[in-house]
């Protein structure tokens, strides 16, 4: 979605700004505040845009619903923006699924970033996805996690099932992590009703290689 209204509303320089990003020349955090900082639109506008052009993955609905009838925490974490986010999630009527994500505040054509979602002392580095999961864990959640991308590499490691797409899975290839492949959320919303009625998962994800 950022790569999105960065098409339409973003500095052209912004592809360059990626690139640096790609090749570990800067942070997610860095490449997203400033490409974000020469952005020619504002939140109603871009948040409009989202609704009329961006689409969740399919059986992301049916999976809240039945994580709300079966009273199962579900939530979205991202390293993302907020203003999209749940815009992307008003679209399909489901604003009120819990988002972790970079709270913004749109001031006088500027935004304002707030990261709070971060490891203690590691507050310079943005949210944390596997602080995030880590925080469910400490509640008592067995947490099914979703993600396709290097963000998402750190809540792999410590989230007790991982489902894995493009380079998430790759990462996980390579350094030995149990995942299962999945192009939408059909496969998640499969485990999660086997484990709220058996109180545990089938086995057949894919095993860590030696």
């Amino acid at each position: 979605v950022a790569e999105l209204l960065l098409n339409q509303f973003g500095d052209p320089s912004w592809k360059d700004v990626r690139q640096r990003f790609r090749d570990g020349h800067m942070s997610l955090k860095e490449y997203q505040e400033i490409t974000f900082r020469n952005i020619q639109a504002d939140r109603a506008t871009m948040q409009s845009y989202v609704k009329d052009h961006a689409n969740l993955r399919p059986f992301f609905g049916e999976l809240w619903s039945f994580c709300q009838t079966n009273d199962i925490p579900m939530a979205v974490v991202s390293q993302g923006l907020d203003f999209y986010i749940e815009a992307a999630l008003e679209r399909e009527g489901l604003n009120r699924v819990p988002v972790y994500a970079v709270n913004t505040e749109f001031r006088g054509g500027e935004i304002s970033y707030h990261y709070h979602h971060t490891y203690p002392g590691k507050e310079d580095q943005g949210n944390s996805k596997g602080f995030v999961v880590e925080s469910f864990q400490e509640r008592g959640c067995y947490v099914f996690f979703a993600g396709d991308g290097h963000s998402d590499l750190e809540a792999a490691r410590v989230a007790d099932v991982t489902f894995a797409h493009r380079s998430l899975a790759k990462f996980c290839d390579e350094e030995g992590i149990a995942y299962r492949p999945f192009a939408d959320f059909s496969e998640m919303l499969v485990s999660v009703r086997e484990f709220s009625k058996n109180g545990h998962e089938s086995t057949n994800g894919r095993q860590p290689t030696e």
